[in-house]
């Protein structure tokens, strides 16, 4: 029997979600955790084969567990029109350098391979290839999305700069998305899964050997159930 573990904070709806998962998956064990520091634990628990952050806070979990795993990144899951892809970075204190969004996208498409997906990702800028010069933020995105999708030609995986230009990366149903910073992630997951209601499965973490999802705290019941679904697949292909 597998055993995932799930944080409780002020939404509830987490609460919910597992009900309604434990009725499809009755031979999964639930394990509800009330604080950060209980939650880090069953991460760090052999015994334990899935964790779910739920409703609780993120600063504090991330950063304990960056104490155990330094190079921790995340990435979106959301379900699209017809496909999914994945979104990174999406901490606001992620993604603020190259070499890190160029470890970010091998990480994303490592798993997509992992899930039996062909990875095609697209690169994204503050603005388009013409915007050049006009401030040096906007100049040194640019410049920095054309240095990572080089670096991304030279490994064997499918990448194109799209700029700022995400709807066209969107439609051309790239499946990772490389964000100019996690700021601007964070931002486009919002939009598209808060705001838009585009279902997401939560964010797969990277950099462990450990199966973690990391979700919002203002996520539906539905989008903890998709996330609880996830870190249950996932536990069946460690």
């Amino acid at each position: 029997m597998k055993t995932i573990a799930i944080g409780v904070g002020e939404n509830e709806n987490i609460i919910q979600a597992c009900h309604i998962f434990k009725e499809k998956h009755p031979k999964t064990e639930l394990k509800l955790i009330y604080r950060d520091e209980d939650l880090v634990k069953a991460v760090l628990d052999d015994k334990i084969d899935g964790v779910i952050r739920g409703s609780l806070p993120a600063s504090n979990i991330m950063k304990e567990l960056k104490e155990h795993y330094p190079k921790l990144s995340r990435a979106t899951y959301v379900h699209g029109d017809e496909y999914e892809f994945l979104l990174s970075p999406v901490g606001i204190d992620e993604g603020n350098s190259v070499e890190e969004k160029f470890e970010i996208a091998m990480n994303c498409a490592e798993f997509l391979k992992k899930v039996g997906k062909k990875p095609k990702i697209a690169v994204l800028a503050e603005g388009r290839e013409d915007d050049f010069g006009r401030g040096s933020e906007v100049s040194n995105s640019i410049k920095d999305a054309k240095k990572l999708t080089k670096m991304i030609e030279k490994t064997s995986e499918e990448v194109t700069n799209y700029f700022i230009l995400i709807e066209k990366a969107i439609n051309d149903h790239c499946n990772v998305i490389i964000a100019p910073n996690g700021r601007v992630g964070n931002i486009i997951f919002r939009t598209l899964v808060l705001l838009s209601s585009w279902p997401s499965y939560g964010a797969v973490t990277f950099g462990m050997d450990r199966t973690y999802i990391d979700t919002s705290r203002d996520q539906s019941i539905e989008g903890y159930v998709r996330s609880l679904t996830l870190a249950n697949d996932l536990a069946e292909h460690k």
